[in-house]
């Protein structure tokens, strides 16, 4: 069963080994989609402002529906804006979500019987690979913030969506203890 410890200003987090397994295997999956179609780029120039203004990205939202939920749109009432504003922001966006979710995947794989010790930019991290998870998970089982909380509790153990709502529930208490212990 997961257990987060408190030290100070650290966070020890404990996972059985079949969990540790199910969050490595959920975020080698998410970092297979973000890669989906689009390959981490090449470091092309050693220039750093050459870096920042690279604008080889695409213009049209990505095809898959959990890829549209990672990587909105930022204007949705006008499509060229919205295209440029991707064209030099989403390369970057899914490199930063495959780098947290990397950070995790490595802290689980190198982990012992102690725990995993999590403090500030490694506990940021892990919230925001843990969210990117969820919104993949949830937008799969096609959750909507409207809906009844209870439906999906209720579902019967033989429906198809009910491990994957497990799932889901579990990375959200993931999510809610690692907040509250990170105040």
């Amino acid at each position: 069963m997961t257990r987060f410890r408190k030290r100070k200003k650290t966070v020890i987090v404990s996972f059985a080994e079949h969990e540790a397994d199910i969050l490595a295997n959920l975020l080698r999956n998410l970092v297979e989609l973000l890669y989906d179609g689009m390959p981490p780029r090449e470091s092309r120039s050693s220039d750093p402002l050459a870096e920042l203004l690279d604008n080889d990205g695409p213009t049209s939202p990505p095809e898959d529906v959990v890829l549209q939920r990672l990587l909105p749109d930022a204007y949705q009432a006008d499509d060229q804006a919205a295209g440029e504003f991707r064209r030099f922001t989403e390369r970057g966006l899914r490199d930063s979500k495959v780098s947290d979710a990397k950070r995790v995947l490595a802290a689980i794989e190198a982990s012992g019987d102690e725990g995993i010790a999590l403090e500030g930019d490694d506990q940021l991290a892990w919230l925001r690979a843990l969210n990117d998870l969820r919104l993949a998970i949830g937008t799969r089982l096609d959750i909507k913030e409207e809906d009844d909380y209870g439906v999906w509790e209720k579902l019967p153990d033989d429906d198809p969506r009910r491990l994957t709502y497990d799932l889901y529930d579990w990375l959200g208490y993931l999510q809610s203890a690692l907040l509250h212990n990170i105040r």
